[in-house]
């Protein structure tokens, strides 16, 4: 932090307005106007947007005027610059009734409920919202319900969540009473109960706890929280290559920050580090001073991110898909009312009454940008991160964009937003031009800029970064004035943040807790995937038709009766049109969603939850198209099973059973496939590479039986044990003589039977654990487990 030579030996001040009240430490400066990122932030029209600045000068401070429209005034008298102290009086714009500021002395000794000295106490914890002594020997249930005795009207808060309770030896504990979210000491999660010990912090949703003496203060989360961004640095390929070098700036509240640069300037690489989901290896981001790294779990839900891709089911409604959402966020014992109402609430709230009930795929591009924003603002985040939100809209769906994030700003929350567009950076607070490299080339008020570069117009900046790649733009702005005010002077690195940012990379943050039971969540994503699917005519269609046609052909050439001629191709179309309907269903499911995925799992959604829902949903629509498949080809039809049995059941009930299992499994390869590639328009290509795979395994056009290295490959084409299981059934061998029909796997025995029915659940297994692990590489960085040291 720059300052004037000398130590400055100022007395503390408290500066008083009618809105609260400011104690100055001589260490910093503080700028007065209507930028909510000043200090001292006056809401009136004759108030200059930076109007004047409060300086430490030596012994005594001074007030300076920073050239304002309407001045600055003192005794009457307009002033340019003043010797300040106790007493002093100052107005802003007027000398009659502009906004009035007083100057008094700090009160010294033992800090008083109201200031007590906490890191995370800092923003918005500044003055408790209430204070209530704590009984001797008794507990206070705090949580959302009615019958606590400290209420916390936070959707984010469980019904009964937790308790402060009094101890024999007159120390207290905080114990979770089995939340859902999680009750935190010191930003960790508490495990059970904890001993509380004076000034420690208790996190309950966007409430924070702090134990003064006896008293019990409440420090509300209301969403006007400040961000200090501190050299956060980025490599990769262990060190070789630096995405993200030093970078340091703070964000005000209600502050809108725009971040611009050319490409792979690591615009993505920053914010997935100030979202947590990514971390930096060196530097910190303190959230209100906090450790947003650290605290993480608690922090999570006070943070909303909007990918660049929607994050929405586009064949829902917009008032199902935040439903559905709301369902998956809010605890488990949130009743409907309350949920629909807080959906109400947002819809209101981003002017989408009109479409609530309208298809999402519908709306036009810059209408499903505020429907993503809509889902991310039901937990109410104080920190909103947007990527990419203008890309691909025309200039007014920009322009409106753009002026509803300036609206959520202007209504307490800080936005920081990513862009490549430069047509509405007016509306932002501050600019973060990010340099190739990932330094940084300035941070500002975005109006200074271009006069900064030196140039008259964006495109011409923009050329510059890419022609005059020797240029030190970091180094030029960590020298200007600019850096001096905007960020050291703005920067506030007590004790703790300066620690934080000199010390040691850090490992991951731990998970956050899932805010709904396993089975909650399955069964809510088992309901939105299936309203999703019922919601797509395309996906019906094919899935009704498909079935029946591959049906109708594979009857064609059954006949009547299976013979030497029929029987082989019979089979073999039953086999081609099970590893289809399987497989065609679930080659898309994950890849498309992958953003959504990604979102959700960020906000606590369960791997397996996700998993298992497409599971059941696909599941039992691939079994329903198998046993129409089967039905239609072989119903009526004379299997010339031996004896006419089947080998443990009858003929044609062992046959459907086969089919079922051939088309389950190929589902399930079908997602292996799914959460393997990296993009939708590969997946058909492949799903017909898989049927033609499936084919020459199967059996009946190679020889596989004892020849080595091939048949143990077969053993992982679940075509080949479906055919096997239909073939011993109707006794293959014995029907259509020849080398291939003599492969023992086609026995009419039923230990044979067994161990090919056997071997397609067992590869269903098999494909659905991949697709876990390759779901985990797809998941953010901080829901990932940390190796056991």
């Amino acid at each position: 932090m720059v300052q004037r030579p000398g130590v400055p030996t100022a007395p503390e001040l408290v500066l008083e307005t009618d809105r609260g009240s400011t104690r100055m430490s001589p260490g910093r400066n503080y700028h007065v106007g209507r930028d909510p990122l000043c200090e001292i932030c006056l809401e009136d029209a004759r108030v200059s947007w930076h109007h004047a600045v409060l300086r430490p000068d030596g012994d005594h401070w001074t007030v300076e005027d920073e050239g304002s429209t309407n001045g600055t005034w003192a005794d009457g008298h307009r002033i340019h610059e003043w010797i300040v102290g106790p007493g002093s009086e100052l107005r802003f714009g007027s000398a009659e009734d502009g906004p009035r500021v007083v100057l008094a002395d700090a009160p010294t000794g033992p800090a008083r409920p109201s200031q007590v000295s906490n890191p995370g106490m800092t923003g918005t914890f500044r003055q408790p919202t209430t204070v209530r002594p704590l009984p001797a020997r008794t507990a206070v249930r705090i949580g959302r319900g009615p019958d606590n005795d400290l209420v916390i009207e936070d959707l984010v808060v469980s019904r009964r969540h937790a308790e402060f309770r009094a101890l024999a030896d007159g120390s207290h504990e905080i114990a979770d009473l089995g939340s859902h979210t999680g009750t935190y000491l010191t930003g960790a999660r508490v495990d059970g109960a904890a001993r509380l010990a004076e000034g420690d912090i208790v996190g309950i949703g966007h409430s924070a706890f702090c134990l003064v003496g006896d008293q019990l203060q409440e420090y509300v989360d209301t969403g006007e929280v400040s961000l200090d961004v501190q050299d956060l640095t980025v490599a990769v390929d262990r060190g070789r290559k630096i995405l993200m070098d030093g970078v340091s700036f703070p964000v005000g509240a209600k502050c809108l920050l725009a971040v611009v640069g050319p490409s792979g300037a690591g615009k993505s690489t920053l914010l997935g580090a100030l979202t947590g989901l990514r971390p930096a290896d060196r530097g910190t981001v303190l959230y209100d001073g906090r450790d947003l790294y650290r605290d993480y779990a608690e922090l999570r839900s006070r943070i909303g991110l909007v990918p660049q891709d929607d994050i929405l089911h586009a064949q829902l409604t917009v008032r199902r898909a935040l439903v559905y959402a709301a369902e998956l966020r809010f605890p488990q014992d949130t009743a409907k009312a309350e949920r629909e109402a807080r959906v109400d609430e947002v819809i209101r709230e981003l002017g989408l009454v009109q479409r609530a009930d309208q298809p999402i795929h519908s709306l036009s591009g810059g209408q499903r940008k505020r429907v993503s924003v809509a889902l991310e603002l039901l937990t109410k985040p104080s920190l909103l991160f947007l990527d990419e939100p203008t890309s691909g809209l025309d200039p007014g769906m920009d322009r409106s964009v753009m002026h509803m994030l300036r609206g959520l700003a202007d209504d307490g929350r800080t936005v920081i937003v990513v862009t490549h567009s430069v047509l509405s950076l007016d509306v932002c607070d501050r600019l973060l031009f990010l340099a190739p490299g990932g330094r940084v080339a300035y941070f500002g008020p975005p109006q200074d800029a271009l006069d900064f570069f030196g140039f008259d117009h964006w495109p011409e900046a923009f050329e510059a970064f890419e022609t005059q790649q020797d240029r030190d733009w970091a180094g030029a702005y960590r020298a200007s004035p600019v850096h001096r005010r905007y960020v050291e002077d703005a920067t506030s690195r007590g004790p703790r943040s300066a620690e934080a940012a000199a010390g040691p990379a850090r490992a991951a943050p731990l998970p956050p807790p899932k805010a709904q039971s396993w089975g909650s969540q399955l069964s809510t994503m088992i309901r939105r995937y299936a309203a999703v699917l019922g919601a797509d005519r395309t996906f019906l269609v094919i899935m009704v038709a498909l079935p029946f046609m591959m049906g109708a052909m594979a009857r064609a050439l059954a006949g009547s009766t299976l013979t030497a001629e029929t029987a082989l191709n019979a089979l073999l179309i039953l086999t081609i049109g099970g590893v289809l309907t399987g497989a065609a269903n679930a080659v898309r499911e994950l890849v498309k969603e992958r953003v959504i995925y990604q979102r959700e799992r960020a906000v606590g959604l369960s791997r397996s939850a996700y998993l298992m829902s497409k599971v059941v949903v696909l599941g039992t629509i691939t079994v329903g198209q198998a046993v129409v498949l089967t039905l239609v080809a072989l119903g009526g039809v004379r299997l010339n099973a031996p004896d006419g049995k089947g080998v443990i059941l009858p003929p044609l009930i062992e046959i459907t059973l086969a089919v079922a299992l051939l088309s389950f499994t190929a589902m399930m390869l079908g997602l292996l496939i799914s959460a393997l590639v990296r993009k939708e328009e590969v997946t058909m290509p492949l799903l017909v590479l898989l049927a033609i795979v499936q084919v020459v395994f199967c059996g009946t056009l190679l020889k596989l039986y004892d020849v080595a290295v091939l048949e143990q490959v077969a053993w992982l084409a679940p075509a080949r044990w479906a055919m096997g299981a239909m073939g011993g059934t109707i006794g293959l061998g014995a029907i259509v003589p020849g080398r291939l029909t003599q492969d023992p796997i086609f026995r009419h025995e039923a230990g044979v039977w067994l161990i090919s029915m056997s071997m397609l659940p067992v590869l269903s297994v098999l494909f659905g654990v991949l697709v876990s692990r390759l779901l985990r590489r797809h998941e953010p960085a901080v829901m990932r487990k940390q190796p056991r040291k």
